[in-house]
């Protein structure tokens, strides 16, 4: 009985050792991205933006190429109509196999609207969830036309969470192609969650802005967005919110044609009720109106907005009519820009977020 007694007490000595390393590692390997970082800008066009005249872009979430239908992830819970509270079961990809299709066929559907530009999030270039796939390179194997620009919002140590399906270490960001030259981009941070353990769990949220000269001496600017989930309260986003607000209200007053444009994380068309659904509206769920703008912009809400949603919950596989969904990702332009939008209906084959496509033209 001793014996058996001192080997507990080896085993739980050693399982607390265990645990307080790992703590160690999380939190001596961790730190913040720098603001206000210079990107490369690869492949470089010198096609100049004209005004007057049509173009187009589409903004997409990949997902990270996790996300099929069958898929569901573990962060992510919510409750059913019937009050039944269901959470998600996967912290990566369910194969190397499926990620490998799930991202080229995200890359299929974008080549296909063959936009002058494209925004991209959750685009992983070594990351243990996407099974180390560079999902960049296959970007810019795709789209040889566009000069590419890699902004990283998301980096950690291996994360042992959840046990059953590890998420493991990431390396994942924004990714923004363009048709067109391309004069510098940086990568702005958001504000994020410092408390523990939050700060070791959240992106490193970023946006991406780009500068495109054009003849009148002024800029086209273009802000690849991924703002925060998981956010009780909304709090942080809200200041994030305000940031971009800041930079948008900068670029405006210089006379700049301004398009943000991503995952907003945000209701940003009034759609919670919109669709057929048997969960409970989430309650991450909040609102952005034309009066959260700064002054001299607007949402472009997608001409579709009552057929087709851009994000479905992951709490659960996809089933139409089961999972909410809702509009989350779109665009805001500033008043010298013309521009419709458009949902485009993939049916979640591949990601949880439906691509976006806008038309627009620099008045």
């Amino acid at each position: 009985m001793k014996k058996f007694f001192k080997g507990l007490l080896y085993l739980l000595i050693t399982i607390v050792v265990i645990v307080v390393a790992y703590i160690l590692y999380v939190v001596l390997t961790f730190y913040r991205i720098d603001d206000n970082i210079q990107l490369d800008i690869e492949n470089n066009k010198t096609e100049i933006i004209e005004l007057n005249t049509e173009y187009t872009i589409m903004t997409y979430n990949v997902g990270f190429g996790a996300y099929q239908q069958d898929y569901s992830f573990f962060m992510d819970c919510g409750t059913l109509k019937t009050g039944e509270e269901v959470c998600g079961v996967y912290g990566k990809g369910k194969s190397e196999e499926d990620v490998l299709n799930n991202i080229n066929t995200s890359i299929d559907i974008a080549s296909e609207s063959n936009a002058d530009f494209y925004f991209f999030q959750e685009i992983d270039k070594d990351s243990d969830r996407a099974f180390n796939i560079n999902q960049y390179d296959l970007l810019k194997s795709e789209f040889t036309d566009y000069s590419s620009i890699y902004g990283q919002n998301f980096h950690s140590a291996f994360l042992a969470y959840p046990l059953n399906d590890m998420h493991g270490a990431s390396d994942a960001g924004l990714v923004t192609l363009s048709k067109y030259a391309v004069e510098e981009s940086t990568r702005r941070s958001y504000s994020v969650p410092e408390g523990f353990p939050a700060k070791y769990m959240d992106l490193d949220r970023c946006f991406v802005l780009s500068r495109y000269s054009l003849e009148n001496g002024k800029q086209l600017v273009l802000i690849n967005s991924h703002m925060s989930a998981y956010d009780e309260g909304g709090t942080t986003r809200q200041k994030q919110l305000a940031e971009l607000n800041a930079v948008m209200k900068e670029e405006y007053e210089k006379g700049n044609y301004v398009i943000v444009g991503g995952d907003f994380n945000h209701d940003i068309a009034d759609s919670t009720d919109t669709f057929a659904s048997e969960e409970e509206t989430p309650t991450w769920i909040y609102d952005i109106t034309n009066e959260d703008l700064t002054e001299g912009y607007s949402i472009v809400v997608a001409e579709n907005k009552l057929e087709v949603a851009t994000c479905r919950a992951a709490e659960l596989p996809y089933t139409k009519g089961i999972n909410h969904v809702d509009i989350i990702d779109g665009f805001f332009v500033s008043d010298n820009i013309s521009a419709t939008s458009v949902n485009i209906e993939t049916e979640y084959i591949s990601s949880d977020h439906n691509p976006v496509i806008l038309t627009f033209s620099l008045e």
